[in-house]
């Protein structure tokens, strides 16, 4: 995976609890170009890999703008970002992906929960830009809560643009049922926040009739998971021949390690995709939120950093 050096130009308050990174090439090269919902690895001063999305205009090749969110819960990541991170850090980041892209469509609907608003904010601009009809939704706790607040109300798109508050008036809240109440065809939805609030999108969407197709989800974080029927299970490697045991508390990435077989891992909650491991034998249960119900459905792909098996034993491409 490529990896560049960037430093951080500047840090920014954005909203309450939600703080901005400016990242620029280290070198004073342009930064690789990136697609509206891309996101980035970046290594934090405490030795973590996070993902976060890109939310500066996808034009721009001098720098990277991402935004992030102080969990209260954090695992370290955002800690890190809120705490550690200071302007004229260098920090290690990888390439942008995208597995959340825009396509092309005679409409587009974006709905945004709270920092779910980084790559909806980057769509938005995309479109914008594009002269392409799009309607943009963005729920939040309160307007302070509200990132880029003033830079939405500034922008040429602002029209577009409505926001809901959790704090504010009735007649100004979100109603997804009312919004997505006829299916358009063509008309492309994509939704990133909260699992809470992604799910009450998707459900509600499917409820009424609008094609899977049509939808389109990102994930920050997975929902924690029941593990208190987990079972051990084996798992064996075509390349060595090697069969492992997953002991009924440790992932398939934790047991491998310990035994000196490394998977390259990021987020290790089956959000970003990075681990992604061909399944010859077995069937796997999947827990990430990351593949397709239909990419699931073929189990022969999963993600060890959280996903578990089925059957007694996994042969993988490993």
């Amino acid at each position: 995976m490529t990896s560049l050096q960037v430093r951080v130009q500047r840090k920014s308050q954005e909203a309450e609890g939600i703080v901005s990174l400016e990242l620029v090439s280290a070198d004073g090269r342009p930064l690789p170009g990136f697609g509206a919902g891309s996101h980035i690895d970046v290594n934090l001063p405490n030795g973590l890999v996070r993902q976060y999305s890109l939310c500066n205009s996808a034009a721009e090749r001098h720098r990277y703008r991402i935004a992030v969110l102080r969990e209260p819960t954090s695992r370290g990541g955002s800690a890190a970002v809120h705490d550690l991170v200071k302007e004229g850090d260098v920090l290690t980041i990888s390439a942008p992906r995208n597995h959340f892209a825009l396509h092309d469509a005679p409409r587009s609907l974006l709905l945004a929960g709270g920092i779910g608003v980084t790559p909806i904010l980057c769509m938005a601009q995309r479109l914008a830009t594009w002269g392409a009809d799009f309607e943009m939704h963005y729920c939040t706790r309160s307007p302070a809560r509200t990132a880029f607040r003033e830079e939405i109300a500034a922008s040429g798109f602002a029209d577009k643009v409505h926001l809901h508050h959790d704090d504010g008036p009735e007649a100004q809240k979100l109603r997804v049922a009312e919004l997505l109440k006829t299916p358009e065809p063509g008309t492309q939805i994509y939704v990133c926040g909260p699992g809470g609030f992604i799910d009450h999108v998707v459900n509600t969407a499917k409820a009424n009739g609008w094609p899977a197709q049509q939808i389109h989800l990102e994930y920050f974080a997975a929902a924690a998971q029941d593990t208190s029927g987990d079972q051990p299970f084996e798992v064996k490697l075509t390349s060595s021949g090697q069969t492992y045991r997953i002991p009924k508390d440790q992932t398939i990435v934790q047991a491998l390690r310990a035994e000196g077989v490394e998977i390259m891992v990021s987020c290790e909650q089956g959000v970003c995709g990075t681990c992604i491991t061909r399944v010859l034998e077995g069937v796997p249960d999947h827990r990430d939120c990351y593949l397709t119900d239909d990419e699931r459905a073929a189990n022969d792909q999963f993600t060890p950093c959280c996903s578990r098996s089925k059957t007694p034993l996994l042969v993988l491409d490993l």
